[in-house]
């Protein structure tokens, strides 16, 4: 990786106990005036962050392997996003694209198309979330297809909107008690290759073979000429960063092909370098009708876009997409300044570095501990599935008690999960190896000294 200048100390210091006295004041706070509803990982109130780390307002500096879940990949406070995002505050804040136009609208669009997979005619219209870009998603397919029906995937997350809600698969916290939710939504079956079912002669399902069971369910339960779009994470994020068997996604886009189906994949958490390639499709050389992106689109600003063949996008009439913050200036700005570094500083190389640096780590620690299902994942998007020992039957307690444990010594790890049972590693991809090494250190006697209880 190329070298990049840190503002802040890269340094894991802890001088309170958590949360310390101003975290504890502000929390108090909060409560007289913040929803309940809505929920915080940490008992922390951030001052500061920079690079690998992120400080409390009481001064305790903690490695970041969580990114905001996947936001500040670039990191919190990049120079260069700094400086671009200061310079459009200082000429408009916004003016609505629908409205008055601006070229940094354009700009992204045209890197989005250079970037995402593909060489076809491609077309992009921005938002504001992740969840924003799905259900748009969901409408061009729909709206170019003449058809209503929509697959998703079990351990499926989409977002927390109305229909985004009827996409994802897990019921508490995103879905319960929010019914009805919209129609016209089917799930099938994922490839989960640590708990999926053995074939008869004890073998492992391929993914070919969890497309072919996939398919099937579809062909009953709707049948191809009624469904619009097939809606996938490539991997999985809250649903436990499932990674499916090999094969498994380019037979069902072959499949959608065949069948005029509008194949969608949400890279919402794994696309612009996280995963080691600037989107998690093209590892297994995917190209998808419609792409969804957000997260570390933009250095932490709020962008989404829908990228995808130009003829399904201008299929929609004049009005029918946009939105009055979609492709803010600013924010449009940032997106383009944090592409600009995951290709100076070479962040899909350092995207591969830290996954060779986890895996050599934790696997070794995976025999020895015993509550490690498996350690999974592509580039800097990994995972631990925890168990109990002896088997596969998920360990959430554990889980809560490891992810407890690392930040009281320091370190903010992020829990995930269809059973709540995943430890997430989502680091800035500008974190040091120093800090990195540091960091599994303390994860490491987390999961020892966890481990030793259960």
């Amino acid at each position: 990786m190329a070298s990049i200048e840190y503002r802040l100390p890269q340094e894991r210091k802890i001088v309170t106990a958590f949360p310390g006295p101003k975290s504890a004041a502000l929390a108090q706070r909060r409560k007289a005036v913040v929803g309940a509803g809505v929920a915080s990982t940490l008992p922390v109130y951030v001052a500061d962050a920079d690079g690998g780390v992120v400080v409390d307002v009481d001064g305790n500096s903690l490695i970041d392997l969580g990114a905001g879940i996947a936001v500040t990949t670039v990191g919190a406070s990049n120079p260069a996003v700094v400086a671009a995002v200061q310079d459009q505050v200082a000429h408009f804040t916004h003016t609505c694209f629908m409205v008055a136009p601006y070229e940094g609208y354009i700009e992204v669009a045209e890197k989005l198309a250079e970037l995402t997979p593909g060489d076809h005619d491609k077309r992009s219209v921005l938002f504001n979330s992740g969840a924003e870009a799905v259900e748009n998603a969901v409408k061009i397919a729909r709206h170019a297809t003449g058809r209503s029906a929509v697959v998703v995937f079990d351990h499926a997350y989409h977002g927390r909107t109305n229909l985004t809600m009827a996409l994802t698969s897990k019921s508490m916290p995103y879905k319960s008690g929010f019914g009805p939710f919209a129609p016209e939504v089917y799930r099938a079956p994922m490839s989960y290759p640590f708990r999926e079912g053995l074939n008869v002669d004890g073998s492992a399902l391929t993914g070919a073979e969890a497309a072919v069971r996939a398919i099937s369910v579809i062909d009953k339960q709707i049948g191809a000429g009624n469904l619009a779009a097939i809606l996938i994470e490539p991997i999985q994020g809250e649903g436990g960063f499932i990674v499916p068997a090999e094969g498994f996604l380019p037979a069902l886009a072959d499949w959608a092909r065949e069948n005029g189906v509008v194949f969608i994949a949400d890279e919402v958490q794994s696309g612009f370098t996280r995963t080691g390639a600037w989107f998690a499709s093209e590892h297994e050389g995917v190209v998808p009708d419609l792409i969804t992106m957000a997260k570390g689109i933009a250095g932490g600003m709020p962008l989404a876009a829908v990228t995808g063949r130009a003829d399904l996008i201008d299929a929609v009439h004049p009005g029918g997409l946009g939105g009055t913050y979609g492709g803010n200036p600013v924010a449009c700005v940032a997106a383009l300044a944090s592409i600009e570094q995951m290709e100076t500083l070479e962040l899909n190389d350092r995207a591969r570095d830290i996954e060779r640096i986890v895996f050599e780590r934790l696997s070794a620690l995976a025999s020895e501990v015993g509550i490690i299902g498996e350690v999974r994942g592509r580039g800097a998007m990994l995972a631990l599935e925890l168990v109990l020992p002896g088997g596969r039957e998920p360990n959430p307690e554990a889980t809560k008690a490891v992810a407890a444990a690392a930040l009281e010594a320091g370190v903010i790890v992020l829990t995930c999960g269809t059973y709540g049972n995943v430890i997430r590693l989502l680091p800035p991809l500008v974190i040091s190896d120093e800090l990195l090494d540091d960091a599994l250190t303390v994860l490491e006697d987390s999961l020892r000294t966890v481990a030793q209880g259960n």
